[in-house]
């Protein structure tokens, strides 16, 4: 049991899909596939930090505290910050595929963050949570949707700060994520990206960026469909997962809103309001053709960004 002395803060951050087509490094989604991280601070002098990791992709993870991601992003906060991390007993549960594309470690990292300052008696700031996540992960769409929740637009001020707007996401769209059995890399990902594009690609992408915001907010799905095509990195990732290519050029059929590589890969994501096991079958079909498994899951959207509990009772 946990001394009545010790403190103990849990957070729940949510996984999220990010650019959704043409957004790239600017929209991501909050989704209901959660990471659950409870830090307990230890009295004893000479205490350590330890670390303990289940679920989701565990067993390759780093044993050593200094090496989990976590961990890392609360010093990185309290070294920003200017303040002391206690030791702490860090107790991980993860839902949320490594090296899937569905923002595993933009939830770390915030995760990570949140605790730093929940560990050292502050309230959370945030845009300092945000600032710090991105610098951790180098962009900051995901980190935008697992702090806030929903469907978040995200930006670089002209003095340097991250800022986010986030918009409330329509109940009836779902998510259906399917996740091929290979681990995708960020950095490999956007290794594959032209350091330049061409203006026409820019000017569509924009455009149909601009127009999925401002179809999800007039509830014109129809326009949905357009909106998700891109022209700036998911024809250059293809080469990286066997039948994204294929995918892709999945054709539109009853329920399917339109259809994306999520984040960096190497998982996809269908917005849909119906026949959403077709769907599923269809993306994982494509993969499957190319030789490589896949796992489909429906998800709803996650409203609510982190969650943040101090002192709640152990589960039995």
């Amino acid at each position: 049991m946990t001394s009545p002395r010790q403190r103990s803060i849990e957070v729940r951050v949510p996984a999220s899909t990010a650019n959704l087509g043409a957004g790239f490094d600017c929209l991501g989604l909050a989704l209901e596939l959660y990471l659950t991280a409870r830090a307990t601070v230890q009295i004893r002098p000479g205490s350590r930090t330890l670390a303990r990791t289940r679920g989701v992709g565990s067993a390759s993870l780093p044993k050593s505290p200094e090496q989990n991601l976590i961990f890392r992003a609360m010093r990185y906060a309290a070294e920003k910050e200017g303040f002391q991390l206690p030791a702490v007993r860090l107790a991980v549960k993860n839902e949320i595929p490594m090296a899937g594309g569905l923002g595993s470690s933009a939830a770390a990292a915030v995760a990570g963050v949140a605790l730093a300052y929940a560990t050292a008696g502050r309230s959370l700031s945030r845009e300092n949570a945000l600032r710090y996540a991105k610098e951790i992960e180098g962009h900051a769409d995901n980190a935008g949707a697992a702090l806030l929740g929903g469907l978040v637009v995200t930006y670089t001020q002209t003095d340097g700060r991250v800022g986010a707007m986030r918009l409330a996401w329509p109940k009836m769209i779902r998510v259906i994520a399917v996740t091929p059995a290979i681990e995708l890399l960020t950095k490999k990902s956007r290794a594959v990206l032209p350091a330049q594009v061409p203006r026409e690609d820019a000017v569509e992408n924009l455009q149909r960026s601009a127009l999925f915001v401002a179809a999800i907010e007039a509830r014109r799905y129809d326009l949905i469909w357009d909106a998700m095509q891109d022209r700036l990195h998911q024809s250059y990732r293809q080469k990286l997962i066997p039948g994204l290519a294929e995918v892709l050029a999945i054709p539109q059929m009853p329920g399917l809103l339109g259809l994306a590589l999520s984040g960096a890969g190497p998982s996809v994501v269908a917005l849909a309001t119906a026949g959403f096991d077709e769907i599923g079958k269809s993306i994982a079909a494509r993969f499957e053709n190319a030789g490589v498994a896949a796992t489909i899951r429906f998800l709803e959207v996650a409203q609510d960004g982190i969650s943040i509990f101090e002192n709640r009772p152990r589960r039995k």
